[in-house]
Parts: C-alpha cells; sequence; structure tokens
C-alpha cells in the first residue's frame, strides 16, 4: 500500500497537525501520529484549546490545583495552556531533532487581544518563551500592521515564531520583511541564527468561503464558475513571493550566517464546502519548503486517497494571475476580501479567548468548591505532569 503521506513529505512538504488536547497527550495519539502518519509539527490556536479544555476531564487535577492556589482565570489559562504546550515540545523533540531544528514545532499563540498592541505582544511572547522553556516552541504572532514589528522585535530577541492570520500578498511580503529585518537584528545582538525558526501561517480555505459568497451575489454564470479558485490561487501566488525574497543577496547573507528560512505554511486547510474535494488544499499546494498544518481527518483523508503529483505551485503563477484578474472582472474587490478576513481572523480568535477564559473561570469555581473533582484518570495525569515539566 503506497504511503501518501511520506509521499507529500518527500515533496518538500511537511505534514503538521492543527490541533492539541490533554487528551491526545496522555493517549499517546500525537506521538503515534508522529511516528505513523509523518506528523512533524503542532499548531494551537485560541479556538483549539477552548474545545480542548470544554471537552475533557483531564484538566481537573490541574485546575482543583490552580483553584487551591487561589490564581486568577488569566494565570490558570496560560498554565493550562503551556502546559500542553510544553508536553507536546517533549513528544516532537525527536522531529525537531532529527531535522536539525527545522519541524518537530509546537506553536502557542499570544493573547489575540493584544494583536494591535506591539508591545504587549512582544511582552508576551517573551513570557511564553520562558514558561514553556522548549527550544523547539513557535510563538504564534497575528500579522497585523502592528504586528509586523513584534514580529521583528520577537525574532531580535532569538525568540522563534509563527506568524499567524495572513490572507493577502503584500501583507505576505510585509512579513517577510519582518522576518529578514527580525534575523539582521538578532544576528547584531548575538543569537545563534540556526537556532531560530520562522512560519508565515497563510490562510486558504477561509479564502473560498469570503470570494465565493460573493460570486454568489454577483449571480453571473461567469462568476459562479470562478467558485472555488480564489484560495489555491492567492496561496500560489504567494510561494511565488516566497522564491523571490529567498533567492535575494539579503537572504543569502543570512543563510550563510546559520539561518533556516521561513517557511510558508498552509493554514485553514480544511474545506469547508462540501462540493470541493476534501484534501484540495493539501494537493494544489505542494512545494518544496512548505508546510501544511492539517486537522487530523484530512491528514487521515490524505492518508487514504490524497494525490501528490509533484508541484503544483511552481508551474502556476499566470494562471493564479489570471484567476485575480478575472475576479475582478467580475466585481469581487480582492483587497477588501482580504482586509475583511484580517478583521474577522482576530475577532473569532478574540472570541475564542473570552470562550476559554469563560469555561476556565466556571472550572476554577466548581474545583475551588469540591464540585470539579479530578476524574479517575487523576493519578495518571499527574504522572503524565512529571514528564511534561508540571504545571
Amino acid at each position: 500500500m503506497t504511503d501518501k503521506l511520506n509521499e507529500l513529505a518527500a515533496a518538500g512538504v511537511a505534514v503538521w497537525l492543527d490541533d492539541l488536547s490533554r487528551v491526545r497527550l496522555s493517549s499517546g495519539g500525537l506521538d503515534q501520529l508522529r511516528r505513523e502518519k509523518h506528523v512533524a509539527g503542532v499548531t494551537t490556536n485560541p479556538t483549539i484549546f477552548a474545545k480542548a479544555l470544554s471537552d475533557a476531564d483531564e484538566y481537573n487535577w490541574q485546575l482543583r490545583d490552580l483553584a487551591t492556589r487561589g490564581v486568577d482565570v488569566e494565570e490558570a489559562v496560560r498554565m493550562l495552556t503551556t502546559y500542553d504546550v510544553r508536553w507536546a515540545c517533549d513528544v516532537m523533540r525527536p522531529s525537531y531533532d532529527g531535522s536539525a531544528g527545522v519541524d518537530g514545532r509546537v506553536s502557542i499563540e499570544v493573547d489575540p487581544r493584544s494583536a494591535h498592541d506591539a508591545d504587549k505582544t512582544v511582552a508576551e511572547a517573551k513570557a511564553l518563551w520562558w514558561l514553556v522553556d522548549r527550544p523547539n516552541l513557535f510563538i504564534k504572532i497575528p500579522a497585523t500592521e502592528e504586528g509586523l514589528s513584534a514580529i521583528t522585535d520577537t525574532l531580535a530577541e532569538g525568540i522563534s515564531v509563527n506568524v499567524t492570520l495572513i490572507f493577502g500578498l503584500d501583507r505576505y511580503s510585509a512579513v517577510m520583511e519582518a522576518f529578514l529585518t527580525g534575523l539582521e537584528q538578532a544576528k547584531a545582538n548575538g543569537h545563534d541564527l540556526s537556532k531560530i525558526g520562522s512560519v508565515a501561517s497563510f490562510f486558504v480555505s477561509r479564502v473560498d468561503s469570503e470570494v465565493d459568497k460573493r460570486l454568489e451575489k454577483v449571480g453571473s454564470d461567469q462568476a459562479k464558475a470562478l467558485k472555488g479558485k480564489a484560495a489555491i490561487a492567492n496561496a500560489q501566488l504567494a510561494y511565488e513571493r516566497y522564491t523571490e525574497v529567498f533567492a535575494s543577496d539579503r537572504w543569502k547573507a543570512l543563510e550563510a550566517a546559520g539561518a533556516h528560512p521561513q517557511r510558508p505554511l498552509w493554514a485553514s486547510t480544511s474545506t469547508k464546502n462540501p462540493d470541493y474535494r476534501d484534501v484540495i488544499y493539501v494537493e494544489e499546494l505542494i512545494a518544496p519548503g512548505t508546510v501544511n498544518t492539517m486537522p487530523e481527518s484530512v491528514i487521515h483523508a490524505y492518508a487514504d486517497h490524497g494525490e501528490t503529483r509533484g508541484d503544483t505551485v511552481t508551474g502556476a503563477y499566470d494562471a493564479a494571475r489570471k484567476v485575480f484578474a478575472d475576479l475582478e472582472s467580475v466585481g469581487v474587490d480582492m483587497a477588501d476580501v482580504i482586509a475583511t478576513l484580517e478583521r474577522e481572523g482576530v475577532e473569532k480568535f478574540e472570541a475564542s479567548w473570552q470562550e476559554l477564559l469563560d469555561g476556565v473561570s466556571k472550572s476554577l469555581a466548581a474545583a475551588g468548591t469540591g464540585k470539579g473533582s479530578p476524574n479517575k484518570a487523576a493519578k495518571s495525569n499527574a504522572k503524565a505532569a512529571e514528564k511534561a515539566g508540571g504545571a
């Protein structure tokens, strides 16, 4: 039987998991995906953590300890989430060591409420880096206008960064500029560039969701024929910009100093429209030096019926530009699409963060009154805590 995920990895695409939970860690499920499904990294976000903490009793013992200590809800959230991420970093450490620090990375996001405050973002990035204390950590920073300087300043501290919520080409170019400047400053500050990693998370399926909605509103046959094409074209043109930047003399000077390139990471790769092939945002975005972070369902779908046809990006630039021209001709304003997606992206993560805070607040209250007593898994989780470095 063909190992389709191995074929994908051999084509230059690193397979990462877009999910994390205490259950996945304690059950050994993450390590199994690493060993059997070529999963070489993990991404998280506030939505993922809100779901994880609402679904499982395996956090109860830690919630009880936090309630006993009388910590506030924001500190509790940080203790709970950094605990999981630290544990995941340890699980993924073989991938990190085996790839000389390129893969095996696990991401944790700064408070999305600080997305438009560069100073708070950098301060929290440093705090998270210290809390997790693992070399294969990524700090996720949203690619807002204010986030650009935060990306540079965080990298300059020698901290690895996953830049998230990138939707448009111009913002992506600005992200790469922030990356290069950050590495130059890190070098000037005496940091070992070979230890600093970065990815740029370029969102995919959400672009089609927004554009398709607008195409339906236009309603013409020409407009409807463009459905499902914008997201892939957008990502393909992003990769074109990536190849240009990382062929420059400026980058080559950093590379000579030991730096790793900031790889494009395709995010939001599960299809939202059931009419589309469930692995379309994997099959159509195969290119060397990229990452595709997928929900587990997409990983299994690709393992079952994904088709690796070689590089599906590099030769598609002209066709992608034609898609953009055709979208403009039917009245789709891509600049407005990108602005809308960025605004909504930050808002959705802020809402998930508030949901996370509310859920943990209730859990702390219940634990403090004895109503949230640990389940039968408490003892095994306590042992696992020792392995993960504790709360």
